[in-house]
């Protein structure tokens, strides 16, 4: 008599679904029915999931990393990189209206300098802009300072080959700019040394005396702008002997921390 209360257990899932029993489907003996129990749930609780519109799991991670991609792709075009890119664009225009009529024509000095001018204000908004909207990138990060010394450089480079400069102070502008930023690499392992107040004043003169000899001035204003770069030229020494200082001090305290560190984990 055991095939009848199987046959009834295994009864149409219709039937069960109507009584609801969750302890009948539950009790021991009842195998098939279990089994035949667990089914339906299954099967109701899939379609009641398709026809309610929920969600059957989290997105596969192929296109989470799509979306990932398409969100960094899109933040490279904000504000602050556009005004870098600007300033790239703006060195080889720079150097074509310095050059032009052998270099010595007013008017293309002129829009030589509005270049020049352009460039440096760009310089200030982009670093302004970037760090108080959170619009730092990793181009942003390489592309600023190579425009930085790109412009300043080439300018400093006409001036020098027009010899309205000489050729050391350019060379030790350049150096130092070169320097400090080698310097930095070097010692980026063990912390980043800070922009200084000197150093920000320090940019602000060369752009300032730069500028001045972009523009053919002659008389009081041409003594004016040799006094500026003096200023501009010891500003620039001293704050790359701070940085070399700092720099030293940075790597003395880094490796002091590595070693207290590897003390304390050997104990």
């Amino acid at each position: 008599m055991t095939g009848a209360p199987a046959s009834a257990a295994g009864g149409s899932p219709g039937a069960k679904g109507a009584t609801g029993a969750p302890g009948a489907s539950g009790a021991p003996g009842a195998g098939g029915g279990s089994g035949a129990s667990g089914t339906s749930g299954a099967s109701s609780a899939s379609g009641a999931s398709a026809a309610s519109g929920a969600p059957e799991g989290p997105k596969s991670p192929r296109g989470g990393k799509l979306g990932a991609a398409a969100v960094n792709q899109a933040s490279l075009w904000n504000i602050a990189n556009i005004l870098t890119m600007i300033r790239l664009v703006l060195v080889p225009g720079f150097v074509a209206l310095m050059l032009a009529d052998g270099g010595y024509d007013p008017a293309m000095r002129a829009w030589a300098w509005a270049a020049f001018a352009v460039a440096m204000i760009t310089d200030i908004f982009d670093g302004h802009l970037a760090r108080a909207y959170n619009l730092v990138t990793d181009f942003g990060k390489i592309a600023d300072p190579i425009a930085d010394k790109a412009i300043m450089g080439a300018a400093l480079v006409c001036l020098s080959a027009l010899d309205d400069l000489p050729w050391w102070v350019t060379f030790v502008i350049l150096g130092r700019e070169f320097g400090v930023t080698l310097l930095r690499f070097v010692v980026i392992r063990y912390g980043v040394i800070p922009a200084s107040r000197g150093g920000k004043l320090k940019t602000l003169a060369q752009g300032t005396a730069v500028g001045m000899y972009i523009l053919p001035l002659t008389g009081a204003l041409a003594t004016l702008r040799f006094w500026v770069m003096a200023v501009a030229v010891v500003l620039t020494v001293v704050t790359g002997l701070d940085y070399v200082r700092q720099a030293v001090v940075l790597r003395r305290r880094g490796i002091a921390e590595r070693r207290a560190a590897a003390a304390e984990a050997e104990r």
